[in-house]
């Protein structure tokens, strides 16, 4: 009973999250920035600054969606942040190009999420299905399960490795907007206060995946009670 508490806590606190991060987003998507230069503009020019001119920024669908691509070097940026001038747009942005900076520098954590990123996806194509048998056939194959929980554990890992990675991310994107003249005294804290949210999101994310993990090794261990 105590495990179902648990997981409905951390349901709670992801959608309070999310729904903090949407709230944010929607605030410090009306506040300007007040150079006039949209969250693209803003990505060339820290990628420019960092030496980087072999990454294009383009735009992707949807909100939130923004991400950079290390296999071709693409800063995406979503409809609300590519073309807005606004503090979050600029926010966004360069925590993106962040990634591009880490990407140019051999930063440690991305090389190894990279590595982790063909592995995390096999896992996660047939994680579902070991898990689920190794649940039913635990007290007569229990082998099964034990294999899903390394699986699982792949893709704990992941969310773990990933939080220094967009923490640093956030680290070099607002060192670089104060140091450039884009935030300033009066917007900076908006800024920050918008990537901590967004951070958040992957602490969560991690910390889900760890209580989920551990209740799979609890149920591979009581398999004989």
């Amino acid at each position: 009973m105590s495990y179902w508490v648990l997981f409905i806590g951390i349901a709670v606190v992801s959608w309070l999250v999310q729904m903090n991060l949407q709230s944010k987003f929607k605030k410090y998507s009306k506040i300007p920035t007040g150079n006039g230069m949209t969250g693209r503009d803003v990505a060339i020019k820290m990628l420019h600054d960092n030496g980087i001119y072999d990454v294009q920024v383009t735009h992707t669908p949807g909100q939130l969606t923004d991400h950079y691509n290390p296999t071709n070097k693409t800063v995406n940026l979503s409809e609300g942040v590519y073309e807005s001038n606004s503090i979050m747009a600029a926010a966004v942005a360069a925590h993106e190009c962040g990634h591009a900076v880490q990407h140019a520098r051999m930063y440690a954590p991305l090389k190894m999420r990279s590595a982790l990123v063909p592995v995390v996806n096999f896992a996660s194509s047939i994680m579902t299905w070991v898990l689920l048998g190794g649940i039913l056939l635990v007290n007569t194959f229990p082998q099964l399960l034990l294999a899903g929980i390394i699986l699982f554990a792949m893709t704990t890992l992941f969310s773990f490795i990933t939080l220094p990675v967009e923490i640093n991310a956030s680290k070099r994107a607002l060192v670089w907007l104060s140091s450039s003249g884009i935030t300033n005294s009066y917007n900076h804290a908006q800024a920050e206060d918008a990537l901590r949210s967004a951070a958040y999101t992957y602490v969560v994310a991690a910390l889900s995946s760890l209580a989920t993990l551990i209740y799979y090794i609890m149920i591979f261990m009581g398999r004989r009670d």
